[in-house]
């Protein structure tokens, strides 16, 4: 059998697993890719909230980023939670050396999630390096200072994030009312919108991580980025559709990132 392509997931462990570096190593699987890690926090975190955030020390991460890829070839990247600033400081100076490929940034903004300013901050400084970058509106908004509340926002600020450095950006739509889920994508070639039906199911927690990672493991596969993006949206909704009826805990549910 042969060796398969390397993803690795940079970001914040979940204990439900529905998030995270859990939930992006289950969707790496399920793309028959080879899943690695590099966490960056520990969080207190079930489908109500997060509880707390205990950041891993930067130079913790550093040296995790080091022994990983002094021995594993990464053939793509998902980065989700960074934490601090400093930690956003060292996963941007890896990037820039070019050993972060295919770059998936899934800009994760909260209250939980320390320092907002700093860390919004940071993430922008790796705007340059990301392939594609994945906000939802919240996060969106967080990045740009203007709300980003309807889909016609939501593709001007897919334009503006491109123009700030992302080759490619897409906010996603999925909390965003309506009959359909739609996300807007920017690329090269101009806007463009993608469409997908709405899933009637409390199970959607973790539906932004899943699409990001998913779109870092079609990359690994060698698609382009409009092909792996429409990939990831399929993905999303046939993950919602298998988990539809389950009953994991009392909030949110997790998707079915593996069709079990």
């Amino acid at each position: 059998m042969a060796t398969p392509p390397v993803v690795l997931s940079i970001g914040a462990a979940d204990p439900t697993a529905a998030r995270g570096i859990q939930a992006d190593l289950k969707t790496f699987a399920a793309h028959r890719l080879y899943g690695a890690s590099v966490v960056t926090a520990i969080t207190a975190h079930n489908a109500h909230g997060i509880d707390d955030v205990y950041p891993v020390p930067a130079q913790v991460v550093g040296n995790q980023l080091a022994a990983l890829l002094a021995d594993v070839p990464v053939a793509a990247v998902k980065v989700g939670m960074l934490a601090t600033a400093e930690i956003a400081a060292v996963v941007a100076a890896k990037a820039r050396t070019g050993a972060l490929p295919n770059l998936v940034l899934d800009p994760v903004i909260s209250a939980g999630s320390g320092n907002r300013m700093g860390v919004t901050a940071a993430i922008k400084r790796l705007l340059p390096y990301a392939t594609v970058l994945t906000p939802n509106p919240d996060e969106a908004s967080a990045l740009l200072g203007w709300p980003v509340i309807t889909t016609a926002d939501m593709a001007g600020a897919a334009c503006q994030l491109a123009a700030e450095g992302a080759r490619f950006a897409v906010v996603t739509g999925g909390s965003v009312p309506g009959e359909e889920s739609v996300d807007a994508m920017w690329t090269p070639a101009g806007a463009r919108m993608l469409h997908a039906p709405r899933v009637a199911t409390r199970n959607t927690h973790g539906t932004g991580c899943a699409f990001s990672a998913a779109i870092a493991a079609r990359l690994a596969l060698g698609d382009s980025v409009p092909d792996a993006l429409v990939a990831a949206k399929e993905y999303v909704t046939r993950a919602l559709q298998r988990a539809v009826d389950w009953q994991l805990g009392g909030g949110q549910g997790p998707l079915n990132h593996l069709g079990i």
